[in-house]
């Protein structure tokens, strides 16, 4: 077992050396192996254009997951639909590839009539039960306990699902981190932790968190196995977390994957991150991008191309111009909805609030 301040070694299947003159292996079939490449592509477009969205007035708010998406995709398609996904703010593409519509994804962000949720949440805070997704909070770290809690009831159930407890790094430095980990590790309960530890909480670096050797060392302390995963490695993300859901959902408790990546984009759309890091090191990041590093594993087994690629590019970028036409044609929210959905029946009280805010 690793010592606090010895590092895990770093687990990655991409660069891994092959054996002397046998041919290159594929540790999935094509169809899984292109399903985690066109993922990664339609997070980074459908991010690019939120953002875009954001600057020009739009919407709010956003949170981009660039840089990460391996980290995202490669853990999310190694949980079964089945399962449940409490995640974090740079989860939302998860949603997408357990088939959440596009409309709804950017709804929710807009926040009019055509969101679900009636614009009463925050933009990125997407949630659907047909999906198994449920909103994180942006209080840190607060789904995590959420996480263990539904774990332990589906066992209570025998129910064989498992639940993914997502979180970045600077979710590690909070009291819930603690309790979900403790109880988790105390009840064997059947979840999976994956920590996207991309080296800011917003501006804080991780060498200011913990004193530790990385995140996945931490789970040693709660008497469970740690897994220190590259996160620019689509496949080490997938093939670590898959075995850690299997193992959990076998009855052998859970695991703290940790995904080493970077944020190359700020903290969120509200944050400049020149102010607090050294710029060149997001240059050094953005040369090991997760994309274009699987993409030439892709095209080296003959498995990927240029006419591929366009012909993708243009239908994510059609698709997601189409969904913000459609959604932003959408009418406001109606006030009088703020009333709705809180009692069964509407009380006296708040009969007469509605009518006073309404001028009815």
């Amino acid at each position: 077992m690793s010592s606090p301040t010895e590092v895990s070694p770093l687990y990655q299947v991409l660069d891994a050396p092959a054996e002397p003159g046998a041919p290159p292996a594929s540790p999935l079939p094509t169809p899984d192996l292109l399903r985690l490449y066109r993922g990664m592509v339609r997070i980074r477009t459908v991010d690019s254009r939120m953002l875009n969205l954001q600057r020009q007035g739009r919407i709010g708010f956003y949170g981009t997951a660039t840089g990460e998406e391996a980290a995202v995709v490669g853990s999310g398609c190694a949980f079964e639909p089945r399962d449940w996904i409490f995640p974090a703010l740079r989860q939302g593409g998860i949603a997408l590839l357990r088939d959440y519509p596009l409309d709804l994804y950017v709804a929710q962000c807009v926040g009019n009539s055509a969101d679900l949720l009636r614009g009463r949440q925050m933009p990125c805070h997407y949630s659907d039960r047909r999906i198994h997704f449920v909103s994180w909070s942006s209080v840190i770290a607060t789904q995590l306990p959420h996480a263990v809690g539904a774990a332990m009831a589906a066992r209570l159930r025998r129910d064989p699902v498992v639940c993914g407890a997502y979180l970045g790094d600077g979710a590690t430095s909070e009291g819930d981190f603690h309790v979900a980990m403790n109880f988790a590790g105390v009840y064997r309960a059947p979840v999976v932790f994956v920590c996207q530890n991309n080296q800011f909480a917003i501006s804080v670096p991780i060498e200011r968190q913990t004193a530790s050797a990385g995140i996945a060392v931490k789970a040693a302390a709660y008497g469970f196995e740690g897994v220190r995963v590259d996160g620019n490695d689509v496949l080490a993300c997938y093939l670590a977390t898959r075995k850690a859901v299997d193992k959990a959902r076998a009855g052998g408790g859970p695991t703290l994957v940790e995904a080493v990546t970077y944020r190359r984009g700020g903290h969120s759309s509200s944050d400049d991150p020149s102010r607090y890091r050294d710029e060149r090191v997001t240059e050094e990041w953005a040369r090991r991008d997760p994309i274009l590093r699987f993409r030439r594993w892709l095209e080296a087994r003959g498995l990927w191309n240029d006419p591929e690629e366009e012909r993708f590019q243009t239908e994510v970028k059609s698709a997601v111009d189409e969904a913000i036409r459609r959604v932003e044609a959408a009418p406001p929210v109606d006030p009088g909805s703020m009333f709705e959905d809180v009692f069964a029946e509407m009380p006296a009280q708040l009969r007469a609030q509605r009518r006073e805010a309404l001028g009815e």
